[in-house]
């Protein structure tokens, strides 16, 4: 759709010149491009998996804080380092290699003409419009516009993650229950099972359901962590299999959020300003888990004194 129609775009001699389309290839030519980008992203998967696995393996054999500590370190790099890369090569790579960009890469169709004309681009200069290059070609000025330009995004989705990990940081282990046999702590690795398969199914469901205005789902997910919190606080839920439905709603919120932004953001930056934008708004996860922790922590303290 429209990220195919961009695509295209990114391969047209210039900006006023009507192309004529060109024959697809055939199937055999096609899933040989495919294999050479896979083998492309090996080297950028081989860091972030070698971290990752690192990670797992100081924390499940470790006999002390600072091993285990470690052993996130460790993810994080990994979530890092591979977040911010694999968005920015979505620029440079064809959308049916990559989840978050145009899912009908592989089906052009009429109905990629109708979603590009309908979106308009988030981001307009007087420069003509180019082939994806690196974002170190982008002057000063360029970036602080193409920045303000993706404010619309980036706020909604700190909002959602602000609020989903003050969740997870700060109430899932007060939101205790008595009557059931579940154990203090597999009620909460329950939690975290949920929500990841919330974010899981969410983040996959492109193809059907997609959402333009992301700050609806920030508003859900305050909602969500004020409802919680009255229940830390007040005690009213009756049983923890409601929780479960709350939490797994809460994962299916954050997952959305989070690949509909970025999808939103493919559809509507220029070419030249994609792997800018895509790099650029990785920032919203971070801070926005950053500051819950700031305040999560306390605060699970302080509720923890009182009770």
């Amino acid at each position: 759709m429209g990220g195919c129609a961009g695509s295209r775009r990114r391969f047209s001699d210039s900006e006023g010149e009507e192309t004529v389309p060109e024959p697809r290839l055939p199937l055999l030519d096609h899933q040989g491009a495919h294999w050479k980008n896979a083998v492309g992203f090996c080297p950028r998967v081989l860091v972030s998996g070698i971290c990752a696995a690192g990670s797992f393996v100081l924390v499940a054999f470790s006999h002390s804080v600072g091993t285990s500590l470690c052993g996130v370190v460790f993810a994080s790099i990994s979530s890092g380092l591979g977040e911010v890369t694999f968005l920015s090569l979505t620029a440079f790579y064809p959308s049916y290699f990559l989840l978050l960009t145009s899912p009908e890469a592989q089906d052009p169709g009429g109905e990629e003409e109708a979603e590009s004309a309908a979106r308009q681009p988030l981001i307009r200069t007087e420069a003509p419009e180019s082939k994806p290059g690196s974002s170190s070609s982008l002057s000063l000025r360029e970036r602080w516009t193409v920045f303000k330009g993706l404010l619309w995004y980036i706020v909604p989705l700190v909002v959602v993650y602000f609020a989903e990990y003050f969740i997870n940081q700060g109430l899932f282990e007060l939101l205790f229950f008595w009557n059931t046999s579940l154990s203090h702590a597999q009620q909460y690795r329950w939690y975290q099972m949920l929500y990841q398969a919330g974010v899981f199914a969410s983040r996959s469901s492109l193809r059907c359901c997609r959402i333009r205005f992301t700050w609806a789902l920030a508003l859900l997910q305050c909602l969500n962590l004020v409802f919680l919190l009255a229940d830390v606080w007040f005690g009213f839920l009756p049983s923890i299999y409601l929780v479960f439905l709350i939490i797994l709603y809460e994962g299916l919120l954050g997952g959305a959020a989070y690949v509909n932004t970025f999808h939103n953001i493919a559809l509507e930056t220029s070419d030249e300003h994609r792997e800018f934008a895509m790099a650029a708004t990785c920032i919203s996860d971070t801070l926005g888990i950053s500051l819950s922790g700031l305040l999560a922590l306390p605060l699970h303290d302080f509720l923890c004194q009182l009770s």
